[in-house]
């Protein structure tokens, strides 16, 4: 399978505005393939434009952005979990997870094989032919979460997956992206406004700041990927500095 560059997800200098003006100004930092970021920031500061120009949907005004091979030579391999799920709701289940497979013009028969593997992975063996009304809010966050993985794409983007799900489904959840990232390991970034969740799933923390967001805080997780983090003082440890950062108005740098 063909991965990103060695240094996965590379931004230099990148700015966006619209109409209004400058969302983004000036914006660089690299994650590592196969690497998890998370990315935290006020309402307004760019986090929701940055996934959208790392995913090619967008052009920015200035600088760039390189996912290596996969910028090169092929867009499908990067896949993005919304907020509102983006299940087709006349389809079913096992359709709305095969549908990215068809895309690719994959055989029907292997098409049905990686669906009910998902679904059994997922949890939601037995639920092949609901519709996305017949489920929990969990549950059709699960099958958005499948569908964008079913490809094994190389770059995973998610802007505020779990948002509007409660508190423990949205822990559970969590935990289910965490355990398909470690089996797959794509390169993750993912967008939130949840500081624990912020910490739980990112191997990095990246606090961005001001409107246009031009300089942010880069943060290390020495808990990700332990088996119960949210138990142990360096998660506490963390969280405190990324709510420290969110509150400060001091400018800040980020390595590249």
């Amino acid at each position: 399978m063909s991965r990103a560059s060695d240094a996965g997800i590379a931004v230099r200098d990148l700015s966006k505005g619209y109409g209004e003006g400058p969302v983004l100004d000036g914006l660089s930092f690299d994650l590592p393939s196969g690497e998890t970021l998370s990315v935290i920031g006020p309402s307004g500061c760019g986090k929701s434009t940055l996934l959208y120009l790392l995913a090619g949907l967008d052009k920015p005004d200035r600088g760039t952005v390189s996912t290596g091979e996969v910028s090169r030579r092929d867009k499908g391999r990067i896949s993005f979990i919304l907020q509102d799920y983006g299940l087709f709701p006349w389809k079913t289940v096992q359709e709305n997870l095969s549908l990215p497979l068809e895309l690719q013009g994959v055989a029907p028969s292997t098409r049905r094989k990686a669906v009910a593997d998902m679904l059994d992975e997922l949890g939601l063996g037995g639920l092949g032919m609901r519709y996305p009304v017949q489920l929990s809010g969990g549950q059709r966050q699960r099958v958005a979460i499948g569908r964008a993985l079913i490809t094994d794409p190389d770059i995973l983007l998610m802007d505020e997956p779990f948002s509007s799900l409660d508190a423990l489904t949205r822990e559970h959840l969590q935990t289910t992206v965490l355990s398909l990232w470690q089996r797959r390991r794509p390169t993750c970034v993912l967008v939130t406004h949840n500081v624990p969740e912020a910490v739980f799933l990112g191997k990095h923390v990246m606090v961005m700041n001001g409107h246009p967001a031009r300089n942010v805080m880069w943060l290390e997780n020495p808990c990700f990927g332990d088996a119960d983090p949210r138990g142990e003082e360096r998660y506490f440890s963390l969280t405190k500095k990324v709510y420290a950062a969110l509150s400060e108005t001091k400018d800040f740098s980020c390595p590249h």
